[in-house]
């Protein structure tokens, strides 16, 4: 048994003349993990494995300004003037922008090349909660979005000035909420994986599985997470968000995710009715002479 878990000393990682982030470090390593997996997933299935990297080309840079956009609006308590925002390395991502600007980003890139949508969904999306599972110790580093007090053998110890400014100044110990996320979105990959190799879903129905699956402990931890968060009507913004997004995609899998048992996979022009809502995603898309 832990008595503890200690957080590291420093947030960045010394490696010879070069002081590199750690929260940018597991970021690009999760990118890199997602796209590897993505990569023998989608050529598995018959595809070549840059149709990936060209997919990530856009989709990663697209989500990761989604995700601060998303935070920034959602968190809009900033102290240290016009810059703070900008100061990514910090720490300051929210998961639902990202995950909504590069889903866009991706279909538009997929849409444009001419490749079949819902099955390159299937292929990439499972290996989303990857990327988020190593991104999440980030957090670790940084000693931020823990939960509250515990005396439990794997709490996280942090230090007293990151202790003090979430308002519990001398305890020591709290709720490792990255480690649960990252636990969690492992067992999700897994999940993701099985679930489309069962063949049982739509094509295209990986998405709204994962925000499912997501959004489910994404409700809980908010419960347990006491860094200071924008609320409405009392409650925590990202748990709104939370209901919303487990509303509209389990209506979705509900509704409309049951692959019927006369569906054609051989037909790719039938992404709309066999993908997680393509045909409306892309009317907000531009069309290919537009860009």
């Amino acid at each position: 048994m832990l008595a503890s878990i200690p957080s590291p000393s420093s947030s960045s990682i010394e490696i010879g003349p070069l002081d590199l982030r750690a929260y940018g470090l597991m970021i690009a390593f999760g990118v890199l993990a997602a796209a590897w997996l993505s990569q023998k997933r989608w050529e598995a299935r018959g595809g070549h494995g840059d149709d990936v990297a060209t997919v990530a080309m856009w989709a990663v840079p697209a989500g990761l300004i989604g995700a601060r956009v998303y935070h920034v609006l959602t968190d809009w308590r900033f102290d240290e003037g016009w810059a703070e925002p900008f100061k990514i390395w910090e720490g300051g991502l929210g998961i639902p922008g990202g995950v909504v600007a590069g889903v866009f980003a991706a279909l538009w890139i997929m849409k444009r090349n001419g490749w079949d949508r819902p099955d390159m969904l299937d292929a990439m999306v499972p290996t989303l909660p990857l990327a988020q599972a190593i991104g999440r110790w980030g957090n670790w580093f940084n000693q931020e979005l823990f939960g509250g007090p515990s005396d439990l053998p794997w709490a996280v110890e942090i230090d007293a000035e990151h202790a003090a400014d979430a308002g519990h100044a001398g305890v020591e110990t709290f709720q490792p909420t990255f480690l649960y996320e990252s636990l969690w979105n492992l067992g999700l990959v897994v999940f993701l994986i099985w679930a489309d190799r069962t063949q049982k879903l739509r094509r295209g129905a990986m998405l709204p599985l994962y925000i499912v699956g997501y959004l489910v402990a994404r409700l809980w931890l908010e419960t347990v997470r006491i860094d200071p968060a924008t609320e409405v009507g009392g409650i925590r913004i990202n748990i709104w968000m939370s209901v919303i997004g487990i509303v509209l995609a389990g209506g979705w899998l509900v509704l409309r995710g049951k692959r019927p048992d006369d569906d054609d996979e051989s037909d790719s022009d039938s992404a709309g009715s066999d993908g997680v809502g393509v045909e409306q995603v892309e009317m907000a898309l531009p069309d290919d002479s537009s860009s």
